[in-house]
């Protein structure tokens, strides 16, 4: 098993997670530090890749549509100032590097229209949003190849509302009604834009769903080769082990994301994992070298030290210590 990070952390020293990343994992991660305001957070970092659409950041938050504000030349500068300082570190670095994005579906049920309403209000706009994100992606992964040229680049697409987006879970900008349920064949396009995009840009393409009711097989059709998931609240269903035998990689978050008490051994989590594999009928030697550890989420409303020990534990059990 190889060890990874969801992507957030606490604090604001981007330069010391990097080193930690880059130290502690086999599959090390471009660090997110949300705490550093808007900017930094997943949707302000994600629209900073944007292709042909400029976001403002507005009282009820990002808007898209109504010219590029400050906010928005600031996430893009912020990004870019990150990857200055993990090039420094690491320029070097040979082996996975992981970026995250936030997907499409996650976008469009967070980020709001010109009018007021979110992208998911829209066929139309939603599609334009899923196209200028896989564009700017594209771009972002050879900006990464030029920073990083000995590295294998992994893309990790954060689609944390998919699952409410599918199930017409998305509050409309009143709050008193419900966005109507996206279909499949729709979900399955607009990730699969960017999925193929990333794919075509020479990096690996990873979906993460931090929630229950991962749509396991809607996933593994929109070509992404491997899906991220909380083991909490995952269940032991065929999809899981159709992926599997497919050759999707199973990213398996068995480390609490947030301070745990009491704080489980690396021999209690592998025995989860194990557990879980074992219910869909694979022993370790065969999956092992296709699963992914990592804590069940982004580890920003941890404490430094938690943080720091939770990716020394996702090693140690990816190393079966």
């Amino acid at each position: 098993m190889r060890a990874t990070g969801v992507g957030s952390v606490p604090g604001e020293d981007v330069a010391e997670w990097g080193r930690v990343s880059l130290g502690q994992l086999d599959l090390p991660f471009v660090p997110e530090l949300p705490e550093r305001g808007v900017h930094a957070q997943m949707t302000g970092r994600s629209l900073a890749l944007l292709d042909g659409l400029d976001a403002d950041l507005q009282p009820a938050g990002w808007r898209v549509g109504v010219g590029s504000g400050v906010d928005h030349r600031r996430a893009r500068s912020l990004l870019a100032q990150d990857l200055d300082t993990l090039e420094e570190i690491g320029s070097d670095h040979e082996g996975p590097l992981k970026q995250q994005v936030a997907g499409p579906w996650t976008l469009a049920a967070t980020v709001e229209l010109a009018r007021g309403e979110k992208f998911l209000a829209d066929h139309g706009a939603r599609r334009d949003l899923a196209e200028s994100l896989a564009i700017g992606v594209t771009a972002h992964v050879r900006d990464l190849r030029r920073r990083f040229p000995r590295a294998e680049l992994v893309v990790q697409v954060d689609e944390p509302a998919l699952p409410a987006v599918l199930d017409a879970g998305i509050p409309t900008a009143s709050g008193f009604g419900r966005h109507r349920t996206v279909h499949p064949p729709e979900a399955d396009a607009h990730l699969r834009l960017v999925s193929d995009a990333i794919r075509s840009a020479g990096a690996t393409p990873v979906v993460h769903v931090c929630a229950s009711d991962v749509p396991v097989a809607l996933l593994r059709g929109a070509g992404f080769a491997g899906i991220g998931f909380d083991l909490a609240l995952a269940r032991p269903h065929d999809a899981w082990a159709e992926a599997f035998e497919a050759g999707v990689e199973l990213w398996v978050g068995a480390v609490p994301s947030t301070d745990p008490s009491p704080v489980p051994t690396s021999s209690v989590l592998i025995g989860r994992v194990d557990s879980f594999l074992s219910r869909l009928g694979f022993d370790e030697e065969r999956a092992d070298p296709r699963v992914v550890v990592s804590p069940s989420c982004g580890l920003a409303g941890a404490t430094p030290q938690w943080a720091r020990q939770a990716l020394a534990l996702a090693a140690n059990v990816g190393a079966r210590h």
